[in-house]
């Protein structure tokens, strides 16, 4: 679809880009001339990554570990960014979410989500932009988003807020810093299953009919299916590339037309008993111990 040097000269930081969706988007820019830096709490799954997709592209991608709630650390760690090599691109891939009924959730539980969507997101667009404007330098950001920034979600409102104000932070920081040559961007996927997210938020209820009946939205999709993440990457590419630069202060969906005909993503767990939601949390909690094992920050 483009040029395998289609962002060639760039360099593109990607948050949270050692698992999922920052992963494959980190894959599809290296197969397209870019360097790519990654960063993460999981300092062995970057480590991972970045041999595996050097080992496959052949190109330049580095890491290095960040937890971006502790705006502190990535301030520290822009300005060592810069000081190496100026990044061109930035992509707020960086997320955690979870399902849980609101009424179930602890300030605590909020916060965890908040710290990383809303705040984190905050710090590193910010840092980078100041960096930005500080050199002179143009540059674009792509957050990652959700179609509830429109829509609304049930039993994901601390995700469902938290994105919705990136969203506003998109279209406010386009006008904002438009006239430094940044650009502000972002993509609103549907489903593309990722082993991390989907873990949260399609956890087993213990229940195979039920499971069945949560797991069938993909029928609610009008193209009747998951996303394939060389779409996702070629969506993200495009956004970076040179030859997009008039687009800024957009947020787009790439759904199969989702959200145009259905109330919001998790709706349809209206239908969950009490015992249903206590085997969901014991499935997250599960998950969640897993992941912190492999943290480092």
């Amino acid at each position: 679809m483009f040029s395998k040097n289609a962002l060639k000269g760039q360099r593109i930081l990607v948050t949270g880009g050692g698992s999922g969706l920052g992963k494959e988007m980190s894959r599809h820019f290296l197969k397209h001339g870019s360097e790519v830096v990654i960063c993460g709490r999981r300092e062995s799954v970057l480590e991972d990554t970045a041999k595996e997709l050097t080992d496959e592209t052949g190109g330049t991608i580095s890491y290095f570990p960040l937890d971006i709630r502790d705006s502190l650390a990535i301030e520290s760690s822009v300005e060592e960014l810069f000081n190496e090599k100026p990044i061109t691109g930035l992509v707020n891939n960086a997320a955690g979410n979870f399902i849980s009924r609101t009424k179930d959730l602890s300030p605590n539980g909020f916060n965890a989500i908040a710290s990383i969507v809303f705040h984190g997101t905050f710090y590193i667009t910010n840092a980078v932009g100041k960096k930005w404007i500080e050199n002179n330098q143009k540059g674009s950001i792509i957050s990652i988003l959700a179609t509830w920034v429109w829509t609304g979600s049930p039993y994901v409102i601390p995700s469902a807020m938290s994105k919705s104000g990136i969203n506003a932070m998109t279209k406010s920081l386009a006008v904002e810093w438009g006239q430094h040559g940044i650009r502000l961007n972002a993509i609103a996927p549907g489903p593309f299953p990722t082993e991390g997210a989907w873990s949260r938020l399609m956890p087993q209820t213990g229940d195979s009919k039920k499971d069945e009946n949560v797991t069938s939205q993909y029928m609610n999709i009008p193209l009747q299916r998951a996303g394939e993440m060389n779409e996702l990457g070629n969506l993200a590419t495009f956004l970076m590339a040179d030859g997009c630069e008039y687009l800024t202060g957009q947020t787009i969906a790439i759904d199969g037309a989702q959200y145009l005909s259905s109330s919001g993503t998790f709706a349809n767990l209206n239908s969950l008993s009490d015992e249903d939601w206590d085997n969901i949390r014991d499935s997250i909690k599960k998950s969640n111990e897993k992941d912190k094992k492999q943290r480092s920050v």
